[in-house]
């Protein structure tokens, strides 16, 4: 079994990255786009800056990277979560339906990654300790 997970060509670590400033940089094209200014089109940002960090957190530190990836499956899942307030809005703009469905498949996606690289970790444990 290898050491390396990848999912979707990419480390998890690398892969919170990407999803974090994906939701980075629609939370600024959705702040400029909307024509109320209101700071909560960056809520996206807000979940993605989180992301990003612990990312870059857990490539710069090892030893500490299961710790920042669980806590950035934490964010995936608020995400998630969050997102999920779409069904409850009666009269939302274009815009909001799309961050809030970005919100959900970006964190979905994420936590599918990280779910199964927790799995390979597990697994990679297991069968290290019965060599």
């Amino acid at each position: 079994m290898s050491d390396d997970f990848k999912f979707l060509g990419q480390s998890i670590p690398n892969f919170a990255i990407i999803c974090g400033g994906i939701l980075i940089l629609w939370g600024i094209a959705s702040y400029a786009i909307s024509d109320t200014g209101s700071i909560t089109a960056l809520i996206p940002s807000f979940f993605g800056t989180p992301l990003l960090i612990l990312g870059v957190l857990s490539i710069k530190n090892n030893a500490n990277k299961h710790h920042y990836m669980h806590a950035s499956m934490v964010f995936s899942m608020v995400s998630v979560l969050g997102g999920f307030r779409i069904f409850s809005l009666d009269d939302a703009s274009d815009l909001t339906l799309a961050s809030h469905m970005i919100l959900i498949i970006i964190g979905v996606v994420f936590m599918v990654g990280g779910i199964l690289s927790f799995r390979h970790a597990r697994k990679l444990r297991e069968s290290l300790g019965s060599e």
